[in-house]
């Protein structure tokens, strides 16, 4: 059964100046099936997708797309423990963007999409 899916869509204008946290919960049980990062600029952005207990629980380390083509997590594989995480209702999810990696440039027009599968 492929379930009902649920898309979460962040998108914040401008040239970052700083680090972006995302939290939010989903009212019940999911998986994290598709993650989509993208800068409209030539960008050194890292996003990490995990709970409040830990950061990088889902995504670890994933540079953000250039230029308006996104960056994705789509295969089981990518994703950390090489499966696609399945996530209790009610857990915290945050996904927390490094606007400039480590001191590089920083991301523009950063647009974020996450789906999930129900169940």
């Amino acid at each position: 059964m492929q379930g009902t899916r649920v898309t979460y869509t962040y998108h914040t204008a401008g040239t970052l100046a700083a680090n972006h946290v995302f939290c939010f919960t989903l009212p019940f049980d999911a998986q994290l099936v598709h993650v989509s990062a993208v800068g409209s600029n030539s960008n050194s952005g890292i996003l990490d997708v995990g709970n409040n207990s830990d950061a990088e629980a889902y995504v670890k380390d994933k540079d953000i797309g250039d230029s308006y083509t996104p960056g994705c997590v789509d295969d089981p594989s990518e994703f950390v423990g090489s499966n696609n995480p399945h996530i209790a209702a009610g857990t915290i999810i945050k996904a927390t963007l490094d606007y400039d990696g480590a001191g590089g440039t920083a991301a523009a027009d950063f647009t974020l999409v996450l789906t999930f599968t129900e169940g």
